[in-house]
């Protein structure tokens, strides 16, 4: 076990190598490999390329070092595009914090069976007198960046359970689809080794 797993529990250790083809002793080289790859692509700013970061896309794909870079350049080039999303994204930012008082999203104490973190949105709570579609997805996308740091979620990951119950005509029609295609990309770069998303 290197450093870098650290923290990962026996059960948690066994699953990233038989389910995600995590090897100790190759793992600075796997990461290396996808560290290499950055130099092709000059028009994108990649912020973070320390080894802990990169080990979460190899994780979020099961070692494919291609694939994991892909999701890596795709990152960064998101937060690129969507300058404004990420700018002041703390708990502190009124929308953001409103949106996180009305559960958005709702993050329950215990694990699923697979280790999984459970997060919940209740669409109905939407108030849209003092916040905004897009303060929801900036109030998710830290959550799960915090989240993301912990190493036995990278390899357990996460399910999203969204109730629409009661959601009501007027809300509904505050989400254009360019908005629910913003939210939708930026949940796929999030880099979370096995999202499930329920309605």
């Amino acid at each position: 076990m290197t450093h870098l797993q650290a923290g990962l529990s026996p059960e948690t250790l066994e699953k990233a190598k038989v389910e995600l083809k995590e090897n100790p002793d190759t793992l600075h080289q796997d990461i290396q490999e996808v560290r290499d790859m950055i130099i092709t692509r000059p028009d994108i700013g990649f912020l973070r390329t320390d080894d802990a970061f990169i080990l979460r896309f190899l994780r979020a794909r099961k070692f494919n070092h291609f694939e994991a870079f892909r999701l890596l350049a795709q990152y960064f080039e998101y937060r690129q595009q969507n300058l404004d999303m990420f700018k002041n994204l703390k708990a502190t930012d009124p929308g953001i914090k409103q949106a996180l008082k009305d559960g958005f999203p709702g993050v329950l104490s215990n694990l699923d069976r697979y280790g999984r973190k459970i997060l919940v949105l209740f669409a109905a709570n939407w108030d849209q007198s003092r916040y905004t579609f897009v303060d929801i997805l900036r109030a998710i996308l830290l959550s799960l960046e915090a989240m993301i740091e912990d190493p036995e979620l990278q390899v357990n990951g996460f399910v999203l359970i969204i109730d629409w119950s009661n959601f009501t005509f007027k809300q509904a029609s505050k989400l254009t689809p360019s908005m629910l295609r913003l939210a939708i990309e930026g949940l796929q770069v999030t880099q979370l080794s096995v999202f499930n998303l329920m309605f």
